[in-house]
């Protein structure tokens, strides 16, 4: 049976500056079927569904979640864990993600790697692929990242990393730790490459960029900041007309001031929010362990014991909500969250985008910003 959307205020894709009222989106079968006026006759035999006023956006596609629910992905790379961490972001607008791998044991990867392939296969609602955040990265970067798991890039991991899911794979790494014919031999086999922990040079960003990499994980964070007379990674990467920047805007891990130079460096459409999620997020833990870590989450942040962040314990709204209004106009801070995030995992034909053919994974959001209901 067909469901027509009526009464919200209604994002529509490139080619519209904001919200449009007075339209009705038509979904059948998973799938945006037309965009009405809501003058226009509606078919027969069509459930409405009046949202009352709410915005009316992409759902959210979150390319760096850590965990969710209780379940960290380290912990639980299993298709049972999978499913726990995607249906805890789900109560906060996140219809698509990317389980994230922190730093570990090639084995893990592996375990990784197969329950992201089960999941997909068995049809886990949200799963898109998976991010490997590590284990190639640089010592002095490291942030909360074991560096014991640490290691040196080789053909046999190249084949590891890049073997087919069903979905993407994106893999985190440090380009000055990573010859250059490896990053090339990953996106040549349908891996997308991000720089993160990192302490390289603008020249080697740069460099690897040329190789293929399109992306910067968490931007600010745990890499090469931009100085006088060396860009760095950061620099580099706002520098880059191809590269999409992922940020952490939970309010702790970047100053929405130092955002708001990044954001005035390129276009908004290179940037995209990014939750960075741990255990505690969906659940109400007040602490976990990461490895023989354990990790404290007071007034919404997470950290070690020494001090150091830990990932975030928020999900993707708590972000809109952070940069809405006072860094971007609202419509940009909801695509920064679904259609960009969309476009860098090459999936903007199908997600991030309300339009007829794509998928009818959408919210309505309360005018505050405080709630997501996932209607699609």
């Amino acid at each position: 049976m067909p469901t027509a959307i009526t009464g919200g205020r209604v994002l529509l894709g490139q080619g519209f500056d904001g919200f449009c009222d007075g339209i009705v989106v038509l979904t059948e079968n998973g799938t945006i079927s037309a965009l009405l006026d809501e003058s226009d006759t509606l078919p027969a035999h069509c459930e409405i569904l009046d949202v009352g006023g709410r915005y009316v956006v992409p759902g959210f596609i979150d390319t760096q979640v850590n965990g969710g629910g209780g379940v960290l992905f380290n912990d639980a790379p299993t298709v049972e864990g999978i499913r726990a961490i995607a249906a805890a972001h789900r109560r906060f607008g996140t219809t698509a993600l990317l389980p994230t791998l922190i730093s570990d044991d090639l084995a893990v990867v592996d375990r990784a790697l197969t329950a992201v392939t089960r999941a997909i296969r068995e049809g886990v609602p949200g799963i898109v692929g998976i991010h490997l955040e590590g284990p190639f990265l640089a010592s002095s970067r490291r942030g909360i990242h074991d560096a014991a798991h640490f290691r040196t890039m080789d053909m046999t991991a190249v084949e590891l990393l890049s073997r087919p899911t069903g979905g993407r794979t994106l893999v985190t790494l440090a380009p000055e730790c990573v010859p250059r014919e490896f990053i090339t031999a990953l996106v040549e086999r349908g891996v997308t490459v991000s720089l993160g922990h990192t302490d390289g040079t603008a020249a080697m960003a740069s460099d690897a960029f040329g190789a293929g990499a399109t992306g910067v994980t968490h931007l600010f964070n745990a890499m090469s900041p931009m100085t006088a007379r060396e860009p760095g990674v950061v620099g580099a990467s706002l520098n880059n007309k191809r590269c999409w920047c992922g940020v952490i805007a939970d309010g702790h891990h970047v100053s929405l001031g130092t955002l708001a130079v990044a954001l005035a460096a390129r276009p908004h459409s290179r940037f995209m929010l990014v939750s960075d999620a741990m255990p505690c997020v969906g659940s109400d833990q007040n602490h976990f362990m990461l490895g023989d870590r354990r990790i404290e989450v007071q007034d919404g942040v997470c950290r070690s014991t020494d001090g150091t962040l830990a990932g975030s314990a928020v999900g993707l709204l708590t972000c809109i909500r952070n940069v809405a209004g006072h860094l971007v106009p609202l419509a940009t801070a909801f695509r920064m969250a679904s259609e960009y995030p969309a476009d860098f995992l090459g999936l903007g034909a199908t997600h991030g985008r309300i339009a007829p053919g794509y998928r009818a994974d959408l919210l309505a959001v309360a005018p505050t910003l405080d709630a997501a209901e996932v209607i699609g």
